[in-house]
């Protein structure tokens, strides 16, 4: 006898395909699903058949959108002269959020990593070079993370852009807000002092 229904296990099944979700989780979610009423669950499943059908990608900076070029391209209020050259597009909102920046942006689609065969030219990197040759770009700002494949990514657009005539920047990586000094690694702890700034 199958405790699961089908269509039940069918839905934990897809469920586990994000990141970070288990099948303990994905079961949770989707018995939460199940008590839902019906309109609202067919709402979640059109909202999620509708994505491909009108998401697509930024022809000038390669983020998601649903207009070509994106809104943030479209934008006069947006300033022309500054790029920040992100890995993905949730890069895009997780800066937006901030409201801290209000220049353009260059979404690389990932990062360097040789061992996957993933190097230059899988990445968006001649456009952004092609970019920067035809847009009055002034400072280029690399925010790709910390990890290694993201410093290793900064460190060679950081080489082949330093003779584009734009200014170069990286972001500061250092303490999170709230963190104990003591309780952060060696790595964040390193950065922290290297990108340090007055006051």
């Amino acid at each position: 006898m199958q405790a699961i229904p089908p269509a039940l296990e069918r839905l934990i099944k897809n469920l586990m395909r994000f990141p970070g979700v288990g099948e303990k989780s994905a079961t949770r979610m989707a018995l939460h699903i199940l008590r839902w009423p019906p309109a609202v669950a067919k709402e979640l499943g059109a909202s999620i058949t509708e994505l491909h059908g009108k998401i697509g990608i930024c022809s000038r900076c390669f983020t998601f959108s649903e207009k070509d070029p994106c809104s943030i391209c479209q934008s006069v209020r947006r300033n022309q002269e500054t790029v920040c050259v992100v890995e993905e597009p949730g890069d895009v909102v997780a800066i937006e959020k901030t409201g801290s920046f209000t220049g353009l942006y260059h979404v690389l689609q990932g990062v360097l990593a040789p061992r996957e065969g993933i190097g230059p030219d899988e990445l968006r990197i001649r456009e952004l070079i092609d970019r920067i040759d035809k847009e009055p770009v002034k400072e280029i700002i690399i925010a790709t993370s910390s990890t290694v494949a993201g410093e290793a990514t900064a460190s060679y657009l950081c080489d082949i852009l330093k003779d584009s005539g734009a200014r170069i920047t990286r972001i500061a990586c250092g303490i999170p807000m709230g963190t104990d000094i003591k309780y952060a690694d060696q790595m964040t702890l390193r950065k922290a002092m290297e990108s340090r700034t007055a006051v």
